[in-house]
Formats: structure tokens, sequence, C-alpha cells
């Protein structure tokens, strides 16, 4: 919640700098400024008290007078910190049946071309004991053993995938457990038949994906970038 109001306040304070910095309009005046504040006021109802009360005579004044204020300081909250505090990381691994088929490329290109960015990767095979830590919770499952075998039956390609709501949308990519009741343009829709050959993993929440991530990767292999893509994808205009 922090962060969205964090993203709101930058997004507006931008949007107060470029309005103050136009040429055709003067600082502190109407038109994109003002908008902007409106989006302001809206987004961070928190702040309302700050800048007047809709009712007010002097409601838009001394909220737009009031977020102006605000100046650089909102908008210099370390964007890069506010921008990095909203990203997510997910866990992904395409199982052996998926390294098998020559699949890699295929479902890497789909993440990508999404906008996710990749923050880690490495092929192994990992052991049964490994298997069990990974499936954990299914351990009173009667698949539970099968499960474990089979991924640890071949190489794994393990990856870390960051960006705004990778969690949920990396599941809706993957589609659905069974292969059978996935949509098509999922990869298990596209590329997957049968349950027990379904290609791919993925965490199913946020709390399950920081476990996943850190039981298949030490700290340092980890890579915080900023990608050139970036502010194609989630720049503000």
């Amino acid at each position: 919640m922090n962060s969205q109001i964090f993203r709101s306040a930058s997004r507006a304070a931008r949007s107060f700098l470029f309005a103050s910095a136009s040429k055709s309009a003067p600082p502190f005046a109407g038109g994109r400024a003002a908008v902007a504040a409106v989006a302001f006021r809206d987004k961070v109802p928190a702040l309302t008290s700050f800048f007047g009360r809709a009712g007010s005579s002097n409601a838009s004044s001394g909220w737009v007078a009031g977020a102006l204020a605000i100046p650089a300081a909102v908008y210099m909250l370390q964007q890069q910190e506010v921008h990095a505090a909203e990203m997510e990381r997910t866990f992904i691994a395409i199982k052996p049946d998926g390294v098998q088929r020559g699949l890699i490329a295929e479902i890497i290109s789909r993440f990508e071309r999404k906008g996710f960015k990749l923050v880690a990767i490495k092929l192994i095979k990992p052991s049964k004991e490994f298997a069990q830590k990974h499936y954990h919770d299914l351990k009173e499952r009667p698949f539970f053993n099968g499960l474990c075998d089979f991924l640890s039956s071949g190489p794994v390609l393990a990856m870390v995938w960051e960006g705004e709501g990778v969690v949920t949308y990396g599941r809706k990519l993957i589609g659905a457990t069974d292969p059978q009741k996935s949509e098509p343009g999922t990869i298990r829709g596209d590329l997957a038949v049968v349950v027990g050959r379904n290609i791919i993993h993925g965490s199913d929440g946020p709390e399950t994906a920081k476990d996943e991530v850190n039981l298949w990767f030490k700290p340092e292999e980890l890579v915080s970038y900023t990608s050139n893509a970036e502010k194609w994808i989630y720049g503000v205009n």
C-alpha cells in the first residue's frame, strides 16, 4: 500500500514539474498541474486534509498549492527506491520434460515479451532430497513421491523473474495445473497435454516465492539491475 502511495505521489510530482517547466503555461497555473493535482488528491486520499477539503471554496487552490509545495521532494523520494519497492520476484522452473523437449527459449521469450526481467538463472539436476524440500507442502499427498522422482529425473532450469505483479501474472502466463484445463495462449495450454508432464512450475504466492527463491538460489546469485526497457514498460507520460 505504501509503495502505491509513493508511486502515485511521485507521478503527480513529475507532472507538476513538467507543467511548471513548460513555457506555454506559467508555474502554479491550471492545466496539467491542476489535472495532476486532482489525480494526486484522488489517489492519495489520506493527504486530502493537507491539501484542503473538497467542499471548501478554496479547496482547488488549497490542494494544488499544497501539492506544488511538496515539489521535487516527493518526486525525488528516491524514484529508484520507490520503483524497486514495487517490484516483485517470483520463482519459475522449467521441469525436466520442458528442458528435454527444447522449450527453454519459447518459455523465456513469453516472460520477456510480457515485460518481466530475468534476474537469476541456472541449469541444475536436483536430488530427490532437494525435490522433497521444494514440494514439502505436498508431502501428505499420494502423488508426492512420484512428483519428487520426476523433478529429480533430469535437468531443471531454475529462474527468478522480476516485475510488477509478476507472482500473480506469472501464474496466468503458465496456466492451470492441468494442461487440459489451461486456456489457449498460456504456456501449459499451448505446450503441454497431461498434468504429469506440465513442463513448468511457478510460485503460487508472494510468500511461497520468497521461500522458493531462497531454496534454489544463494543471495549472491540474484542480480539487481535496471533494464533499458523499463522506461518503456513502466514509464509515465
